[in-house]
C-alpha cells in the first residue's frame, strides 16, 4: 500500500479560520476544540475583530481570510470553515480561492432548514447583530425567498459590551443564557409560526441544548454543520 505525502498535517478533517478574540469560548463553541471528537486545525487572522467584520465590514479582511483557507489547505484540511456567522458575505470568494469544501456560516443551513419544515413555517434565525444582516451576507449563504423570523443578540448588554465590543474578556453564563433566552422568546412570541431555529453565532452554541430543550424547536447551528460536514470528508463508517 502506497501512502500519499505531499502533506504537513494528516487525519484534520476541518480548519477553523479564526477571529481575533479574548472572550472565553465555552463547549459548543468552534473555538473550543474538545467540542468535536475529531482534530481541528485553526488560523487566527491577526486584526481581525468581530467590530471590524460585523460592524464595519472592513473589505481589507478578504484577502487575510483566503490566504488563512490557503494555508490551511496546504496544512492537509479536508474542509474549512469560520469562527463568525457573518463571514457568509465571503463564502463564494474563499470557496473558490481553495479546492476543499467551505463552509463559512452556520447561515448555509437556512435553505435546508427551510425545506424541511411545512408550507407556511418560518426558520427563526438569531444573530449576533441584527441591525448588521445584511441582504448580501443572506445572499452568501444562499438564502433567497426563505420565510425567516430573526431575533439579534446586539442590545442584549453583556452580549455587546463582551462579544460585539470586546470592551472585557469575562462573561456571566447565567446572564448570558438569561439574554439569548429572551431575545428567542421574543421572537417566538412575535412568530408563533416559528418551526426551527438557526444559530448565526457560534458564540451561542453552548446554549443549543438548553434552547432546545425549553422552546422545544430543532435548534441547528455552526456546530451541528460542522459535524455534519466532518462526517461528509471524512467518512469512517457506513
Amino acid at each position: 500500500m502506497i501512502l500519499q505525502g505531499g502533506f504537513n498535517y494528516y487525519g484534520i478533517p476541518l480548519g477553523v479560520i479564526s477571529l481575533e478574540s479574548l472572550f472565553p469560548k465555552p463547549e459548543g463553541h468552534i473555538k473550543y476544540a474538545a467540542s468535536f471528537d475529531f482534530p481541528v486545525l485553526y488560523r487566527t487572522v491577526k486584526g481581525a475583530t468581530v467590530d471590524r467584520l460585523i460592524r464595519e465590514r472592513d473589505p481589507e479582511l478578504l484577502e487575510p481570510f483566503i490566504e488563512a483557507a490557503r494555508e490551511l489547505e496546504r496544512e492537509g484540511v479536508h474542509a474549512i470553515t469560520g469562527s463568525c456567522g457573518f463571514l457568509a458575505l465571503h463564502q463564494q470568494q474563499i470557496a473558490d480561492a481553495v479546492k476543499v469544501p467551505v463552509f463559512m456560516s452556520s447561515l448555509l443551513q437556512v435553505p435546508l432548514v427551510s425545506r424541511m419544515l411545512g408550507g407556511g413555517r418560518k426558520v427563526g434565525v438569531v444573530v449576533a447583530n441584527s441591525e448588521a444582516l445584511s441582504a448580501d451576507h443572506l445572499r452568501g449563504a444562499g438564502i433567497a425567498d426563505e420565510p425567516l423570523a430573526i431575533g439579534g443578540m446586539q442590545d442584549q448588554p453583556q452580549f455587546a459590551d463582551v462579544i460585539l465590543h470586546g470592551h472585557r474578556n469575562d462573561l456571566d453564563m447565567d446572564v448570558f443564557s438569561s439574554e439569548l433566552c429572551s431575545v428567542v422568546e421574543r421572537m417566538l412570541t412575535d412568530n408563533p409560526t416559528v418551526g426551527a431555529i438557526v444559530l448565526e453565532c457560534t458564540d451561542l452554541s453552548h446554549f443549543a441544548p438548553e434552547l432546545h430543550q425549553r422552546f422545544g424547536l430543532p435548534v441547528f447551528d455552526l456546530t451541528s454543520l460542522t459535524r455534519m460536514v466532518a462526517g461528509a470528508v471524512h467518512r469512517t463508517r457506513a
